[in-house]
């Protein structure tokens, strides 16, 4: 209770700062609508040529598109905010306000995780829900109650997965604190639009087991498409629940190694 309580607290005090600026909310909308067209015209222009690639249909690769756009919004709405001010342009890792964090008596993961909230992202969401739903209803087959299930699964493994993927890139910034690594990750995760199927072998190897991009987005469309099976969904959150291991362990040690800037 403590923690959701402090999670409340933290919402509360994003969104005052939100509403005090409330005609970013339009820049917002805008960007949100530009990137939502770039995603369906690119793969509209790329099905009018073939019906088909890699196994995947224009039904199914809109849907690929919807999970991405769900799994962007979410790192939007809470993962990118708090970690973009511990290692993005806030620098706080820099300019040694860091060191605020670390003597706060509770969980420093915890905190660099939940203490900022964007709630502009939500438009994001309702975008990204409104294209699986378009998706869904293009689909040659209805959707199951087990793909339902196996959808929400792996979306929630894919969620964990960009977690511990951010985490990780964040914790480089303790050995290069000029360098911006979260942009690097930003910069692979926009070929998480399409299906990972669809580019070359070694490519496909990085996108699905080194930075796994591919995997947030193409298996939670796998799943709800039925093409998923038992063992790719077992694989999934096993490799979700090692890299959340290991980037928690990475982080852990990068903090321990922390100077401050003022020392």
């Amino acid at each position: 209770m403590v923690w959701m309580k402090l999670i409340g607290a933290f919402m509360r005090a994003s969104a005052q700062e939100e509403l005090a600026y409330r005609e970013n909310f339009w820049m917002q909308v805008l960007h949100s609508l530009l990137n939502l067209a770039v995603g369906v015209l690119g793969i509209s222009v790329l099905f009018t040529q073939v019906q088909h690639i890699s196994g995947w249909n224009y039904s199914s690769a809109l849907a690929i598109l919807g999970v991405y756009l769900i799994v962007s919004a979410l790192r939007g709405l809470f993962i990118g905010p708090s970690l973009e001010a511990l290692a993005g342009l806030g620098q706080e890792i820099w300019n040694g306000q860091f060191d605020f964090t670390l003597l706060r008596p509770a969980n420093t993961r915890f905190l660099v995780t939940f203490r900022r909230w964007r709630f502009f992202a939500l438009f994001d969401l309702l975008l990204g829900v409104g294209v699986l739903a378009v998706a869904v209803s293009r689909a040659q087959q209805p959707v199951s109650l087990l793909n339902w299930l196996f959808f929400g699964l792996t979306l929630l493994a894919a969620v964990v997965l960009l977690y511990a993927a951010l985490l990780a890139f964040t914790s480089l910034a303790f050995q290069s604190p000029g360098m911006v690594f979260t942009w690097v990750f930003d910069a692979i995760f926009q070929l998480a639009r399409y299906p990972v199927q669809i580019y070359p072998p070694a490519l496909r190897f990085t996108l699905t087991w080194l930075v796994p991009v591919g995997m947030m987005t193409s298996i939670p469309a796998q799943a709800l498409t039925g093409q998923l099976n038992g063992w790719m969904l077992a694989g999934s959150l096993a490799l979700a629940a090692a890299m959340l291991v290991g980037a928690s362990w990475v982080f852990d040690r990068a903090t321990r190694r922390y100077a401050s800037a003022s020392s």
